[in-house]
């Protein structure tokens, strides 16, 4: 049995979004559509080690699409290039890009697909999917929560904590070196409404 439950904690300051990093998505007429920036956007990971252990990703893509307002029709999207990991430390960025960790040559990208949009309260959202590091995908859930209905503009702040062991990580971690086996994932986006109407949620 797993000591928790992997699962994508985020904030979200805005009354819904469709996240395009791009550019302004194509979309039909009455689907709300929101733009992402990368300023003042970041993806970050920590891990608990007897030595610091903590970086970010310099290049990703982050897509929520509706196909109308409902927010049931909801899906997110997350896609990661492991190679842009930067610790600040050449050998832990070669490190954590080698085959015991990221395996980046075998598997260049980090994702999250969701699959469905489930409103559980009137400030809550959950988004079952799939995540992928490795090559390796297991099921995970991302939980919204949401703040500032009406704004049309913001920024999310989430953590996904997974268990290493779960997709592999085990190997090539030195004796002398203590290193937890929960790996969170910081995401801070920012972004906002371009066009359509905004998401309609049950209150």
């Amino acid at each position: 049995m797993k000591p928790y439950k992997n699962v994508l904690s985020v904030q979200i300051a805005l009354p819904c979004l469709l996240f395009s990093s791009l550019g302004r998505a194509q979309a039909p007429a009455g689907v709300p559509v929101f733009q992402l920036t990368h300023d003042g956007s970041t993806v970050s990971f920590n891990i608990k080690s007897s030595m610091a252990l903590a970086g970010t990703f310099g290049k990703w893509d982050a897509t929520l699409t509706f196909t109308s307002p409902d927010v049931s029709t909801g899906v997110l999207d997350i896609k990661i290039e492991a190679a842009s990991v930067d610790t600040g430390s050449g050998m832990k960025n070669g490190k954590l890009k080698g085959k015991d960790f990221f395996n980046v040559k075998q598997a260049p990208y980090i994702t999250f697909h969701s699959n469905k949009a489930v409103q559980t309260s009137p400030t809550t959202i959950e988004l079952p999917g799939t995540f992928t590091i490795r090559g390796i995908s297991k099921p995970e859930t991302a939980t919204f929560k949401l703040v500032g209905k009406g704004t049309g503009e913001g920024e999310i702040k989430g953590t996904m904590a997974f268990d290493r062991k779960d997709y592999d990580m085990t190997h090539g971690i030195p004796p002398f070196i203590k290193v937890a086996d929960r790996v969170e994932v910081s995401i801070n986006l920012k972004g906002k409404r371009v066009s359509g109407p905004p998401v309609a949620f049950k209150e």
